[in-house]
């Protein structure tokens, strides 16, 4: 435990949890347009874009992209094929894909393998081993193709991180500026080059914030400092931050009888807290707007402006929101307007996801229930700001957002994941299938209170809102315990506002042969 920096009754807490369980969260109902998703017009989503455009320009915004990750999930379904006997032929496979599973993603991979912007190292990595890749696909000689991708002995890639695969492949001449170089380009790459157009101030910077695995750190500092003179063009300049999830973090995992379980030298078992712990890397970056997306949701350049004009969107929502709770927040502390209540609490219903408790709802009656109604009222809008973009549900994993009942009577808008709701209780179940829309995980944060000072962000976490997951290690099934999510239990208790995207702007890799899809087919 001292190694971790985790404190015992810490521990002992986490022993509970797993021993009473889980809290399950209480759905009201889900959001849907008009009740808690807002759909925005053309003209509406240009003007807003202009209203973050000024604030970009002010040195206000930035990213911060999860980018830990390793790529190993990306590449399952060729792991799988890679595992099996080196006697299994390529007709085998070709049958089976008939059946769908891991064959048929198996030769889709094949069949379109020059497809990928990977094919180029690829390429280049089979012929220092004195192989040609077109005449393997020819010879249908597989293993030896999935040898130089996956393993060591070639390119490795299903142990880097997503952030070091090649996604999108651009031929020469594609921008006559030269400001898009030619060739194959990262995922980190991508990101950068993004930033420019998304987050870039008056005087040229450009901030981002990568949290990545400390095995993993090395490498990608080194492809920052090969590529960024390529991107620091056009008076370009990168403020690039890398952090690590903290082990502090890291959760105790028990067995099927809630006993910690140790490794062979005696020691405690402790794992990564999952993407909740990133929350303190959030804190830590200082930010004022901050967009938040994961590493592998990209698309290629011919797709971008369409993605970006909504990220925007996002962004110039967030800044007339904020303005619209700084001005109440005044207002609140300083007068006691006639009706001013009420006026905030229509406002805080439809704009930021917060229904009063039923007592507060109707106007005061006297003195004392206007003063509770004020005091409640300025509490709950001196908080974070979320404003979150929500798809359409077309069978995507990933929570969903639903009007959920907090402690207090009040509900609030939050993203709740399956796990977290009790489904054997029917009504639950039936609200959670009513689901209209799921998470992309493209949001913009609020991090600034209206005095420019930063929040605590610790301060707004539901810390009853853990995970219990089953994990394998050594032959055995262990229990473990994850954090609240950073955009669920971690951000419970901020105020949230979520705006309708098209489905064309949310393009996650989470399999190789996601980069088949147009948007991220560059020719």
């Amino acid at each position: 435990m001292r190694i971790h920096g985790v404190p015992e009754d810490r521990v002992r807490g986490q022993i509970r949890i797993f021993e009473t369980g889980l809290r399950h969260t209480l759905l009201e109902r889900p959001a849907k347009l008009n009740d808690g998703i807002i759909r925005l017009s053309e003209a509406e989503r240009e003007s807003l874009a202009q209203t973050f455009d000024q604030a970009a320009a002010a040195g206000r915004a930035g990213e911060f992209v999860p980018a830990s990750g390793a790529a190993t999930r990306m590449f399952k379904s060729l792991l799988a094929v890679y595992a099996r006997p080196e006697s299994t032929a390529f007709s085998t496979l070709a049958k089976e894909a008939e059946k769908g599973g891991d064959a048929k993603d198996f030769l889709t991979f094949f069949q379109n393998v020059n497809h990928f912007a990977f094919h180029v190292r690829l390429r280049e990595a089979l012929g220092r081993m004195g192989h040609n890749l077109d005449a393997l696909v020819a010879a249908k000689e597989f293993r030896l193709i999935l040898q130089c991708l996956l393993t060591s002995q070639g390119l490795g890639y299903a142990n880097l991180p997503k952030a070091l695969i090649p996604f999108h492949l651009y031929p020469p001449g594609l921008n006559p500026t030269g400001f898009y170089p030619a060739g194959p380009r990262t995922a980190l790459e991508e990101h950068l080059a993004e930033s420019q157009e998304l987050v870039r101030d008056a005087q040229g910077f450009c901030r981002l914030h990568f949290t990545v695995s400390a095995e993993h750190e090395d490498m990608i500092m080194a492809l920052l400092e090969t590529v960024r003179g390529r991107w620091e063009k056009d008076g370009a300049r990168f403020e690039i931050g890398l952090s690590q999830q903290r082990r502090a973090s890291d959760t105790l995992a028990v067995d099927e009888g809630n006993r910690p379980c140790r490794n062979t030298d005696g020691s405690l078992v402790f794992r990564p807290g999952g993407h909740g712990a990133l929350l303190e890397n959030l804190h830590h970056t200082g930010g004022d707007l901050v967009f938040i997306k994961n590493i592998d949701n990209l698309v290629s350049v011919r797709h971008r402006p369409m993605v970006l004009s909504w990220r925007k969107a996002l962004g110039g929502t967030l800044v007339r929101l904020q303005e619209r709770v700084f001005a109440y927040l005044k207002r609140l502390r300083e007068s006691d307007e006639p009706y001013l209540t009420e006026e905030i609490a229509h406002f805080a219903e439809q704009r930021l996801g917060l229904i009063l408790p039923e007592p507060m709802r109707e106007a005061a009656s006297d003195a004392r229930a206007a003063a509770a109604k004020k005091a409640f009222l300025l509490k709950s809008l001196d908080r974070p700001i979320r404003v979150c973009g929500m798809v359409k549900n077309q069978g995507e994993p990933g929570g969903g957002p639903f009007w959920v009942r907090s402690a207090d009577g009040s509900q609030r808008l939050q993203i709740v994941e399956a796990a977290q709701v009790n489904t054997a209780v029917s009504q639950q179940r039936k609200i959670l299938e009513a689901s209209t829309h799921f998470n992309p995980v493209d949001l913009v944060c609020g991090l600034r209170n209206a005095r420019g000072e930063l929040f605590k962000l610790q301060d707004f976490v539901d810390p009853e809102a853990y995970f219990i997951t089953s994990k394998g290690k050594d032959g055995t099934m262990v229990k473990a315990l994850e954090l609240p999510g950073l955009w669920n239990g971690s951000m419970a208790n901020w105020n949230t506002s979520f705006v309708e995207l098209p489905v064309e702007a949310f393009s996650p890799v989470k399999t190789v042969n996601d980069l088949l899809r147009p948007s991220h087919q560059e020719q």
